[in-house]
């Protein structure tokens, strides 16, 4: 084999790790997309179960009884607590997006004030 063929070979073998690159970049992103999905969807389908609960609940309470008052103002902020510590963004920057790299320094000063 001559040196200019295992040139020709090497171009060839980084070529193709090149277009691997690319291709396992691009599934990286299907990956996360869908654990995003995922996630969103879990969510969704805990809140709707809550709310199932929450509609068949007056049903087996006895008259005369006094449902609990809305949530206090904090609400907002524990649920905001809550979404953070299930990973996700709270941030204005990443808002909604599945956090992948460990915390976020916007998300915990938002959080720290």
């Amino acid at each position: 084999m001559e040196k200019q063929d295992i040139f020709e070979q090497m171009d060839g073998i980084e070529e193709r790790m090149g277009a691997t690159y690319v291709e396992l970049g691009a599934l990286k992103k299907r990956v996360i997309a869908l654990i995003e999905e995922n996630k969103r969807l879990s969510i969704e389908n805990q809140q709707l179960r809550k709310l199932i609960r929450q509609e068949e609940a007056p049903a087996a309470q006895p008259e005369g009884e006094v449902k609990e008052p809305p949530p206090a103002v904090g609400a907002g902020y524990d649920n905001l607590t809550r979404l953070y510590n299930e990973g996700f963004h709270i941030c204005n920057v990443y808002y909604g997006h599945l956090r992948t790299e460990g915390d976020c320094l916007f998300c915990l000063s938002f959080l720290n004030k």
